[in-house]
């Protein structure tokens, strides 16, 4: 294993110093990072989302744009247009702030289905098509987009095709008592979310750095028997009795990378069935659909993701 796989016990070690409480939601946003993979991140505000992704950005020396998504906000802020200039009588492209590393679409979830549709095409194939030219956008380029789960009042809930794209739907919970209380005594001891300087905080890593690791995540060996596991799971969700949508071929394979990931940060060259099950909820919450009769039973989401882990026998 790379010694670049420590770069990553450094991020993590950063970010939990500036965002308390959130160390899971930390883990998996490195995962998702290391697959190269986008994520939802829900949660009520206040929680840090906006912090967390903005710091991160920051100490592996990303650029970084980000949006607030609004109902009047239309494709072409997004994506960016050919403007007139009438002084050289020639169209000039100006980019959107898709063209970045790190794209903050904040409450992706308040503009219309035809804006959040002007990511897709950039969150699937790495580029953007303006006026029939397709332009690529860098090779780290990552949404992250954030939306509350409490306000449904002038929402547009994403469509299952475009949830599809997005690796990872994390859910920023409260932090527990003690988390809450170091954030107490460090508001006392002068720290301030919003008026920490990013821009002065040490890198600890670097794009180069990033890609590189990914490129080494994909050597990580799986086992025929944990693919065949793998492969259980996906049949399962696709059979369950309380599910109307199970796990695409898309999340198949994404599974299959977010689990070499888990290993990879372990500091490990193999996979083993734990990092298979520890991706297995912000994998899978966000592309499964439960029957309305469960949901009338008051199913949660998170529950039957567990019952299709438990229904399939582990390999030894």
């Amino acid at each position: 294993m790379s010694e670049t796989h420590s770069v990553f016990h450094r991020l993590s070690q950063a970010l939990n110093r500036v965002i308390v409480g959130q160390s899971s939601i930390v883990q998996q946003l490195l995962i998702a990072l290391l697959a190269g993979g986008h994520v939802i991140l829900e949660g009520v505000p206040g929680t840090g989302k906006t912090l967390l992704v903005k710091v991160l950005a920051q100490i592996i020396q990303a650029e970084f744009r980000r949006i607030q998504l609004t109902p009047d906000v239309l494709p072409a802020d997004i994506t960016g247009t050919n403007i007139f200039d009438l002084n050289s009588r020639s169209f000039t492209l100006k980019k959107g702030p898709v063209f970045t590393e790190v794209l903050l679409a904040d409450e992706i979830n308040r503009t219309p289905p035809k804006t959040q549709a002007a990511l897709l095409e950039a969150m699937e194939e790495m580029q953007v098509t303006l006026d029939g030219e397709s332009l690529l956008l860098p090779d780290l380029f990552w949404v992250i987009a954030t939306q509350n789960p409490l306000e449904f009042e002038g929402t547009y809930p994403l469509p299952e095709a475009q949830l599809d794209r997005f690796l990872f739907k994390l859910v920023v919970d409260y932090p527990d008592e003690v988390a809450e209380k170091q954030m107490l005594l460090n508001r006392q001891a002068g720290f301030a979310a919003r008026r920490l300087d990013i821009a002065s905080l040490k890198p600890v890593a670097n794009v180069a750095e990033i890609l590189q690791a990914r490129q080494e995540v994909k050597q990580v060996q799986v086992s025929e028997a944990i693919i065949d596991y793998l492969l259980a799971l996906v049949r399962t969700s696709r059979q369950h009795p309380d599910l109307a949508l199970g796990a695409s071929p898309r999340a198949a394979t994404s599974w299959f990378v977010t689990a070499q990931a888990t290993a990879y940060l372990a500091g490990r060259d193999f996979v083993t069935p734990d990092d298979v099950k520890t991706v297995a909820t912000p994998l899978l919450r966000h592309r499964l659909l439960l029957k309305p009769e469960a949901l009338l039973d008051g199913l949660q989401i998170d529950a039957a993701i567990a019952s299709i882990l438990n229904k399939v026998p582990v390999p030894r």
